[in-house]
């Protein structure tokens, strides 16, 4: 618990406070672009330690890292402030677009996010594996990777019309916009998860099921 409350206040420092700042503060001496690129520095950093507070790597910390990769690249090389708020708006569409395409082939991200989520609670990868697949939670493993898309879909929506209305001077308003936003949906993508365990709670038999195909397999392979 007190390490989800020192994630959310670093969420708060570093993805909000220090950008604001950095952006309100140097924009004038070395122009809005510039002033942009220097404000993603903390988030950098930040999102640097928290893989390393990981102390693994698997799938989230990949996404986490390429998500990090990718999003410093297309501010390095927009080129310019409005282009680089349009770049974040289009790899929001695509980040979107890849979480519904994982749907379709039948590898849902949040489903790999679980297993890494209780891997590092100590379960077995292999059992959780085969029993997150089991239909009644591979629907719900399905529902969550859609609320992601539909969190970068509705962040990127609403971006458009902020660079609209307010052209550069949307920065600002679209840090506050997309951590309120982040944290809104986390909410309820944190909720499914909370149900998935729920479930698994409330299903001994389904637990038994898992460990007899889990003993079947185990008797093939031997």
């Amino acid at each position: 618990m007190n390490n989800n409350k020192n994630f959310i206040l670093l969420d708060l420092v570093c993805y909000i406070v220090f950008p604001l700042a950095v952006w309100h503060l140097t924009r004038e001496a070395i122009g809005d672009y510039y002033a942009m690129l220097l404000s993603t520095v903390p988030g950098i950093i930040y999102t640097v330690y928290r893989f390393w507070a990981l102390k693994k790597i698997n799938v989230f910390g990949i996404y986490m890292v390429v998500n990090l990769i990718i999003g410093t690249l297309i501010d390095v090389f927009a080129g310019s402030a409005l282009q680089l708020l349009w770049n974040h708006v289009i790899y929001a569409y695509v980040m979107a677009v890849v979480f519904l395409v994982t749907i379709l082939l039948k590898k849902p991200l949040a489903l790999y996010f679980g297993l890494d989520f209780t891997e590092m609670q100590g379960y077995d990868r292999k059992f959780s594996n085969q029993l997150f697949h089991k239909q009644k939670l591979y629907l719900i493993f399905c529902l969550i990777t859609a609320a992601f898309a539909l969190q970068n879909v509705i962040l990127a929506s609403i971006k458009v019309w902020l660079i609209k209305e307010y052209g550069v001077d949307a920065f600002d308003k679209g840090i506050i916009l997309k951590q309120a936003l982040s944290w809104g949906i986390s909410f309820v993508i944190m909720g499914g998860y909370f149900y998935i365990g729920k479930v698994i709670n409330s299903s001994p038999d389904l637990l038994q099921e898992v460990q007899l195909e889990m003993k079947d397999q185990n008797k093939r392979e031997a």
